[in-house]
Formats: C-alpha cells, structure tokens, sequence
C-alpha cells in the first residue's frame, strides 16, 4: 500500500489544542501581574490601575471603556496598549488586539509580554509567516516576571509553526522549551510526530507509546503510532492499535483512515466497505479517495476506481501516480488506445517512472506496436529490474518483428525466470522456441 492517512489539523488548530497553547488571551500573564516590560516596575496611571482592576474581574467592557480613552490621549504608552490588547483578546477581537499588541511592542520593543502575544495571537488566526518573526523575536527577549514557562511557550509554538516544512528545526526549537520547562505529554507527542516526519520510526514509536502510557484514550498518538507501525510494515500490530484507538474515539476519522490502510495492507475484505463508508463521510480527502480507488481496482472493478482516479485527475492531471493507477485500470477494461495515451502523457511528466514504461509496454504490445513496446521496455529497464513478464514482452515484440535471435534469446530468459508460474504463456514460449530454433 503506498497510502498511509494521518489525522491531520490546521497550524491554527493545532496552535490551539495539539499542544496546549493558548487559544484565548486569558492564557498570558495578566496585566495585573505583569504588563510592558520596565514601565511595570512603576506604579500605572490612576485609568490604566483602574482597567486592570476591571481585568482581574473579567470586567472587559469597564476595562475597555477606560483604557480607549486614555490611549486615544497616550498612544506610545506601552502598558496601556498592551492591557487594550488584551481586553480586545479576550473578547475575540482578534485583528484590534493585534493592532494593539503592535503598538505596544512599537512603543517598547523589550515587552516580553507584547511581543508573545501578538506571536500567539498572529498563529492562532493562521497567519504562520506573520507570527514567525514576531514569535522569534520573543525567545529573544527577558520574560522578566513571567519567567522561563512563557518563554517556552513562544519555543513551542515555533515548534508547532515549523513542524511541517521544517521538522528539524521544529526539533530544535521544542528542545529550547524543554531547557526551560519539564516535557510535558504533549511534548512528547510533537516529538513523536517530528520523528515519524524526519523517517525515524523507532523513536516515534517509543515517543508515541509513551504519550499513550500516560494517556491511554489519546486518539491522536494511537493514530501516530498506527502509522508507525504501517511504515514499519507490521500491519496486524496497526490493526490492533487502530481498533483499540477507535474503541475509545469513535468515528474519530484519523484512526478510522489508518484501520483502513491496515486492512488493505493485509487484504481483508472489510477495507472496501469501510473505506467506502470514510470516503462518503470525508469526499474531499484525497487520500482516502486514493486507497478507495486502489482497493476498488484491487476487488475486480476497474470502471468504478477509474471514477475515482478520474476525480483526482481532475484536480492533479499531471499527478504520475494518478496517470498510471488510471492506466492499469483502462488496461483491465481493455481500453488500450486510452491506456496508450494515459502512460504516454505519464511518461513525459515523469521520464523516471518505471511503472508507467511497464504499462506503456504492455499496452503497446496489446495494439501491435511492438517498436514502440521495445522502446518502453527500453527504457523502463533504466529504471527497474526485469521479471518473468517482461522477459515475455521483450521476447514476443522481437518475435513480432522477426528477430529471430533476439527473440529466441528472452524467451529462454523468460522460461527460466518464469519457473512454472505462467502454463499457458510458458507453452506458447517453447512452442516458439521450436520454430524460431529450428530455422536456424
């Protein structure tokens, strides 16, 4: 099987819940407690004392009310700019709060306090690229009284921001949270999907299982390590994971994606109509999309995969994998003259694709084009190692355009390699052979 689903989540989401980062403003430290920078080591204006009294209460429309007019009057003060960006956090007026922790970090660019927020606050709006740079810059500054967690905070979400196009970076970056706070079991499953990311299935295995000791209904490390296992290849052992994961998550569509390829791998029956039921509920997922029509191939309906292919292509029609998993469908359906075109589109996308010369072989083979069977056999010889059937292509296309010696010579390469396997095209092989060998 070459298609393996994870359960996967938006940067923004996971932002919010993978890891525990705060989705809501309330997660920084408070003005009350701590606000921008140095200006907080001096008693705040009577207004600014008497909004961040109304914080503490969750009283944000009092909060509001006093901060707007004192900042309209003071609009470098940092304290005041933060604690309005805060108030407007809270109340998910996310694009004000932005424009207010920008001006707090303007007006004092050493706020610790500013500048994490409007990281946070940039990533949880999905604007990755904008709250790198400000997130960054936090790691490089004193948190002064909110100490070493918040900082860590502004590692891990860098970590979190990075995980996908970056993976080792990522790794660096959880790394400097763990020098400042104690790993926590979401840590550990970053760090098992980092290592699963970087090709190193034994420490995501390790990592995934002991997330899953402290937390044995975590639906999203049973996924990981259901995946783990499907790289490594133990199949069953995915099986059982999947299943276990799904007793306690049901429906959860993760675990329900890598049951699935666990059951195609082991060619179980029950993949078809489960994969059936996951593509109805997710259509737009195109994973699944692709292991419904390989299995579907697989179960003797080609007409059926090749609507499916047909809707990837829609989407991809330059996509190899596509083009030659819609070839060999055609081939089954013995639409030849369509099959020749499919590979021979797929061939000039991607020149390397051995499985596309394969099918361009056979197919040529099929319409009597034996010149053009011998240049794919050719050239997907570059690529792959010959097989009995190949062998068998080789050896007919010579015999079609009669060289004799050529031909006589794949044969017996055929006879060999084939060992019995393939009665009726081994017979028609020596019958060939006493002719072509006769004439000598």
């Amino acid at each position: 099987m070459r298609y393996f689903v994870r359960s996967s989540a938006f940067v923004v989401l996971i932002l919010c819940a993978g890891l525990g980062l705060p989705c809501r403003a309330q997660t920084v430290v408070p003005p009350s407690a701590a606000s921008a920078g140095s200006e907080a080591e001096s008693p705040p204006p009577p207004e600014v004392a008497e909004a961040e009294a109304a914080i503490v209460k969750s009283d944000w429309k009092t909060a509001e009310g006093k901060l707007a007019a004192y900042v309209a009057a003071h609009p470098e003060d940092a304290r005041a700019l933060f604690d309005a960006g805060y108030v407007a956090d809270a109340q998910n007026k996310l694009d004000e709060a932005a424009g207010f922790y920008r001006g707090a970090v303007k007006a004092n660019p050493k706020s610790f306090e500013a500048q994490l927020s409007l990281g946070l606050l940039l990533a949880r709006q999905g604007k990755v690229d904008e709250a790198r740079p400000e997130l960054e810059a936090a790691t490089q500054l004193d948190p002064g009284a909110v100490g070493k967690e918040a900082k860590g905070r502004a590692w891990r979400a860098l970590a979190q921001i990075d995980r996908t196009d970056n993976p080792e970076k990522a790794s660096d970056e959880l790394l400097q949270a763990l020098k400042l706070t104690p790993e926590t079991p979401r840590d550990t499953l970053l760090a098992a999907d980092l290592a699963a990311q970087t090709n190193q299935p034994d420490e995501a295995e390790a990592a995934y299982r002991r997330v899953l000791t402290e937390d044995a209904r975590n639906a999203q490390a049973e996924a990981g390590l259901a995946h783990i296992l499907l790289v490594k290849k133990q199949y069953a052992q995915a099986e059982a994971e999947a299943r276990k994961g799904l007793e306690d998550a049901p429906g959860d569509p993760g675990l329900t994606a890598q049951l699935a390829a666990a059951l195609v791998a082991q060619d179980k029956a029950e993949a078809l109509p489960l994969l059936e039921k996951l593509q109805k509920e997710r259509p737009q997922d195109e994973n699944v999309t692709k292991m419904l029509a390989e299995v579907t191939a697989e179960a003797g309906d080609p007409a059926a995969s090749d609507k499916l292919y047909g809707v990837l292509l829609a989407k991809h029609p330059r996509d190899p994998e596509l083009l030659v998993a819609q070839g060999q469908n055609l081939t089954r359906e013995q639409k030849f003259a369509q099959a020749l075109q499919v590979f021979s589109t797929a061939t000039e996308v991607d020149p390397t694709d051995g499985e596309a010369w394969s099918g361009m072989a056979f197919v040529a083979s099929k319409v009597g084009d034996s010149s053009m069977a011998l240049h794919a056999l050719t050239m997907r010889s570059k690529y792959l190692p010959e097989n009995a059937s190949t062998y068998f292509l080789w050896a007919t296309s010579y015999d079609m355009l009669h060289d004799r010696n050529a031909a006589i010579t794949y044969y017996h390469h055929f006879l060999e390699a084939a060992a019995g396997k393939f009665p009726d095209q081994e017979w028609q092989a020596r019958q060939r052979l006493l002719l072509l060998e006769k004439k000598r």
